[in-house]
This record gives C-alpha cells, structure tokens and sequence, in this order.
C-alpha cells in the first residue's frame, strides 16, 4: 500500500523553495480573494511576498477561526516519563551523548505528576519521553496509560515511532491523540542532525503518520522543529502531508504545532531564525489554507505573543509546562528537555484567556465518546 512517501518523493526542495521566495504580491492578493485554498495557496501565503498582508491575513484568519472553534481554547499539559534517549540529535537536550542524570518515573512517581496536573485543573495530558526502546517502550507506554487512564479525559502521547500494531495497542488502551514531528523534511540535512541511533532513518519516520492513520487514532498532530532548516520549505511539505493524511485517513483528526528551537544542554544553535512576525504568518497561512485545522501553541513561545495570538487563529494552548521528568513534584530539579518561555501557572494562563474574552476548556473529550 501506498504512503506519503510516493506522495513526497515527486517533489524536490530546491524546486518548492525557489517557487515560494518567487511568489508575487499579485499572487498574494488572487489568493487572499478565494474562499476555499489549496496546496498551492498555501505556498502564496507562507511567502516572503506575503508578509505585507499580514493584517489582512490576520483579520480572516480569526474569522474563520471564530466561525469554526467559537471562542475557546483548549487547555492541556505535557508530562515528562524519562529523559532517556538512544538518539543522537544534535538540537535536543536529551541526546545521548549528553553527560546527564537519565531517569524514567516509576508507577508511584507518576502518581504523584497525576496528582499535580489534576490540583492544577487539567483533563487533557500530553505523555512525553526521549527514545529509547529498551526502557520507554510499549509495554511501558500501555502500562502508564492504563494506569491514568481514569485521571484525564484525553490522553495524547508524543514518543519514538511505532508500529501500526502498537499504535493500534495504544488506540485501544485509550490514547486519544499522537503527536509526531519529522523535525525537517529535508532528506539531505536531515541525518546531519540525527547522526546516530533509529531516528536517524529518515523513511521509517516519514511513515509513520501513515502507521497512526491505520491504527485508527482518533487526532493525528504534525510539525517542523523550526529552526532546523527553512521554515517556508519546510512548512509547506508539513502541510503536503497533513494534506495527504486527511485524504487518505479522512476518520481522524488533526492538529498542526510551532516548535521554535529552544536553549537545551549541549545544542546547537538554529540555523535559521524565524521572528515572531513569521511565525504569526505561518499560523495565518494555515488557518487560512484549512479551517478545521486545530492549532497548537507550547511555552516555548513567550508571554506577550501567546497572549496576542489567541484571538486570531490558535485552538489550544500548554501551561505551567515541565520539560523534565518529574518535573511537577518528583524531581524538580532534573534535566528539561529544552527551556520554557512562558512560565505563568495554569491558573494564570486561564485568567488571561478569560480576559480576552475566550473561555478555557479544561474537558472537550472524554473516551466514553468514542463507544
């Protein structure tokens, strides 16, 4: 059976790259007039020739935004399981030749993480951990799940690729969402940053949205690591493959993120900046291109631009996040996986959703949905 891979394979990165910085104001504004944007649209928007439209871009966005989610924005919490990691990825505070303390929470230890989250108010938990097949595996992840399971409404997950069978294991255990990101779909640079461990097989991690899709999860959520490489070339074969997933696994949802590269132990730094107007257009670009998109925004970004980007087009949002293991109440003091922006607590992030006139949803799933 086909994959994204066929899909991907017709297209080159120097061909899409060039066409995006060629693109006109001309084209800019034809495609700003249609009411319904396809792939070639979404190139139009994310280009540089379009960064004088902003506002414009902004004002349909929150429109379509408004019209599609109302005025919410879901809440939601990372929780760190272990920091170990058989990768070498030079951007990543987890990397394994990171001289650091690697820990991975016990069943007790995770207790008192769930205990935290739930004093903070959250119903919706994004379970994290490095890569490493020998510790942090499915039998670990089925394990942790069932052991929250009956804590959160929504469980989400964002660890190594797995197997369609395994996804299919974790489906039925109850995870609701699974997040993975290619980091960067430039197959050439692509081992540079991942020289050593099984991320660095480029093919087998360009699958495996296709492996969650037959599983049958209910939201799939994609992203760059932005930073990495260009973020317009990168972010138009991101959402070459969201377009292809919602066609090909038209059951299930899906979410889009905007990881920056973020200070971490032992990183490089980025290779290419992108500026907090970019990354406004970005997500304008997207709501723009698909308006049943949901759109996530992490603390990385920082507390002026979370604030300002509610109203225009963002569908959820993280707080009081903890980046390391047992960040919450375990061990405060372990190795984060890269540094937070925003580091208001969830009380306060709810206030200031709620002063902009947008309610935060604490709950909009709940697995008995789904029977």
């Amino acid at each position: 059976m086909s994959t994204f891979k066929n899909i991907f394979e017709n297209y080159d990165w120097d061909t899409i790259q060039n066409k995006i910085y060629q693109t006109t104001e001309t084209e800019v504004r034809n495609t700003l007039a249609k009411s319904k944007k396809n792939m070639d649209d979404f190139l139009v928007l994310i280009s540089p020739a379009a960064k004088q439209f902003l506002e414009e871009m902004a004002q349909q966005s929150h429109v379509l935004t408004k019209k599609r989610f109302g005025k919410t924005i879901q809440m939601y919490a990372p929780m760190y399981l272990s920091n170990e990691c058989q990768n070498i990825c030079t951007y990543c505070g987890f990397s394994l030749d990171n001289k650091i303390k690697r820990k991975t929470l016990t069943n007790s230890e995770i207790e008192l993480e769930v205990a935290e989250l739930k004093k903070a108010g959250f119903d919706h938990v994004l379970l994290v951990t490095g890569e490493a097949n020998y510790t942090v595996n499915i039998n670990y992840f089925l394990t942790a799940v069932t052991q929250i399971k009956e804590h959160f409404s929504s469980i989400s997950v964002e660890v190594q690729p797995l197997t369609e069978e395994e996804y299919q294991q974790l489906h039925e255990a109850g995870v609701h969402t699974v997040l993975v990101y290619q980091e960067t779909y430039h197959r050439e640079v692509y081992k540079e940053y991942h020289p050593k461990g099984k991320k660095s097989n480029f093919d087998f991690r360009l699958e495996t949205p296709d492996r969650v899709g037959k599983a049958g999860i209910h939201k799939i959520g994609l992203g760059v690591l932005l930073g990495l490489e260009d973020w317009r070339t990168d972010s138009f074969f991101n959402a070459l493959h969201l377009d292809y997933l919602q066609k090909t696994y038209w059951q299930s949802k899906y979410s889009v993120s905007f990881p920056r590269l973020r200070p971490a132990e032992g990183i490089i730094e980025p290779n290419f900046i992108m500026e907090d107007s970019e990354l406004l257009q970005l997500i304008c670009a997207y709501r723009l291109w698909n308006e049943d998109l949901e759109i996530s925004i992490s603390t990385r970004e920082n507390e002026k631009f979370r604030d300002n980007i509610i109203p225009i087009g963002v569908t959820s949002m993280s707080a009081g996040s903890k980046t390391n293991p047992g960040g919450y109440a375990v061990d405060v003091e372990s190795l984060e996986q890269f540094e937070t922006s925003d580091e208001r607590s969830a009380h306060e992030i709810a206030s200031m959703i709620s002063s902009k006139g947008y309610e935060p949803v604490w709950k909009d799933w709940d697995r008995s949905f789904s029977l």
